[in-house]
């Protein structure tokens, strides 16, 4: 599996030369569902866990909302299983029915829900990344570590899940634990993962729009300067170009490694170490969609070229079925300083 990100409109650095000492590397993850191993870069897969390391698990608090009950994973999986097949049913014949009586009573049962579960609550695994596939992830400060995990608590704290980071060597890990244990319950369908292999693929980003000095901010949004430059600016939007650079030539949307942060839900925010004061750096961007309709260029030139059906019932390219906060990312920042110092994490 590869994927490749159609090249940008135009060379942003040809008519903004100050942008060029800003272009960083950011490594897209492409997250596609499939059947990872624990040996495997995944979203939402089984992790390398050492069978003698006790499994995270969050104290909370965690607190009821709504009078709805909550869903099992296990009643998750059925459920999305039922509603992947009658779309499949249907999209073989238009006639079928779409659902039989078995999904119909188990779409009953299951919205029912179950009752608000007490005690720590297990966490879920979000991510696992190997170096060896993503050589720019490092872990901070000096330690040796070749593998990154990412868990959360599949309730909201307060919005959104709280996460996990975990930093080992895989040589380390000789006995894996088979069945880690799992959350009786779920306070959001979109709080677990879809497993999903990945196809790193790394692309040059640059800062968003926002956290531009207000002289460069000026300068995109004048179309003339565009024009100077012999830049040839999309029609749509002549009249903000500042738009044109904020969807097709800034920042890769969706599931990636390091990078530039995303803005957009509020306005730039300092990212300093909770620890030590340390300016912290993008790690991961946890999406809940690879692209959207207004950064559709960002589409894997396979993908516009034949279409991946997308999973039934979840917004366009929203391959793990992941929602954060209906709809936007979580973007986890690391202090460089140490791993052991608390990390930041941004909903936008």
């Amino acid at each position: 599996m590869s994927f490749t990100t159609p090249p940008r409109p135009l060379d942003v650095t040809a008519v903004f030369p100050q942008l060029a000492p800003l272009a960083r590397t950011a490594t897209r993850l492409h997250p596609r569902p499939g059947s990872p191993s624990p040996h495997d870069s995944s979203v939402g897969g089984p992790l390398l866990w050492p069978a003698d390391q006790p499994w995270p698990y969050c104290e909370g608090p965690h607190v009821r909302s709504g009078a709805r009950g909550v869903l099992s994973p296990d009643d998750l999986r059925l459920l999305r299983r039922n509603r992947a097949a009658a779309a499949d049913r249907r999209r073989r014949d238009p006639q079928a029915p779409a659902a039989t009586p078995e999904e119909l009573a188990t779409e009953r049962r299951i919205k029912a829900g179950r009752p608000w579960p007490e005690g720590p609550i297990a966490m879920l695994p979000v991510a696992q990344l190997y170096v060896r596939d993503i050589p720019l992830l490092r872990p901070p400060g000096e330690w040796e570590a070749d593998l990154l995990q990412v868990l959360w608590c599949p309730f909201n704290h307060p919005a959104h899940p709280r996460t996990s980071l975990f930093w080992r060597s895989a040589a380390t890990v000789t006995d894996v634990l088979v069945t880690p244990p799992e959350p009786p319950a779920i306070q959001s369908r979109g709080y677990l993962p879809e497993p999903c292999l990945l196809a790193p693929e790394q692309v040059t980003e640059f800062p968003d729009f926002m956290e531009l000095s207000k002289e460069l901010q000026q300068q995109l949004a004048d179309l003339r300067r565009w024009q100077a430059a012999g830049a040839a600016v999309d029609s749509a939007y002549a009249a903000a170009p500042d738009e044109f650079y904020r969807e097709k030539l800034s920042h890769a949307p969706g599931w990636k490694v390091g990078g530039w942060t995303r803005w957009g839900l509020t306005d730039p925010i300092p990212r300093l170490c909770p620890e030590c004061g340390t300016e912290a750096d993008p790690l991961l961007t946890i999406a809940t969609t690879e692209w959207s309709a207004r950064t559709t260029s960002w589409a894997p030139e396979e993908e516009q070229a034949d279409p991946t059906p997308l999973l039934p019932g979840t917004p366009p390219a929203n391959f793990t079925m992941i929602d954060v906060a209906r709809g936007y990312d979580l973007q986890l920042h690391v202090c460089p300083a140490s791993p052991d110092h608390p990390h930041i994490e941004l909903v936008q």
